[in-house]
């Protein structure tokens, strides 16, 4: 879950749109999440869409090339909270959608495409890579942060019993989504590393960095 906060925020709730927001920017802008961010965003350039905006913590790490960044984001609390970080930004940030699944962009938009912690909270994850293929320019990238099933058995099982309580506290949050078959399903992985967040091993502390190509 992150901020990227979601693309689809579960319907209804003060909860999941006043106060999840603002526990993702909480949780997530640590130094050593700042790290992974500044990695999946190295070598991102031209126009870029960003499912999951969030808070806009990206913003912070985005390297030179980039010219423009079109922003999915389904929380108005969190687009709001991303006012002083679009204000500073180097690059224009517009917001054009709130559902990842069901872009209105026209094929071949985006030179590369950005995700950060926001496939576990999807409704349907496969759709909304779908879309992302779908908005790719020919050579263009899916770079990606992402939070899922653990390789450790013991951590897995936490993960299966955990994820009926997390969906529910945490916006739609899934802790055992496999992300290398999701991403891979649609795309191709040109390389990716996945490690534990350090620290100890938990439910919430296994993840995939990458990046992908059209397949």
């Amino acid at each position: 879950m992150g901020p990227g906060t979601s693309v689809v925020i579960m319907a209804g709730g003060w909860w999941e749109e006043r106060v999840v927001p603002r526990i993702v920017d909480a949780s997530l802008r640590s130094q050593p999440i700042m790290a992974i961010r500044a990695e999946a965003c190295r070598g991102l350039g031209g126009r870029v869409l960003e499912l999951g905006f969030g808070s806009g913590l990206n913003l912070a790490v985005l390297p030179p090339g980039v010219e423009q960044v079109d922003a999915v984001e389904p929380s108005d609390t969190g687009w709001s909270m991303s006012g002083a970080r679009r204000a500073a930004a180097s690059v224009p940030v517009a917001r054009v959608g709130l559902d990842g699944q069901h872009l209105a962009v026209a094929d071949d938009s985006y030179d590369d495409v950005l995700c950060t912690f926001t496939l576990c909270t999807i409704p349907d994850p496969g759709l909304a890579l779908a879309e992302v293929r779908r908005v790719l320019r020919p050579g263009g990238r899916f770079h990606f942060v992402e939070h899922g099933l653990a390789p450790s058995p013991r951590v897995a099982r936490w993960q299966r019993r955990l994820d009926p309580i997390q969906r529910r506290f945490a916006a739609g949050c899934h802790l055992s989504r496999d992300v290398p078959a999701l991403v891979g399903a649609e795309l191709r992985i040109e390389r990716m590393r996945s490690a534990y967040l350090p620290g100890p091993r938990t439910p919430w502390t296994y993840g995939h960095a990458g990046i992908a190509t059209a397949a």
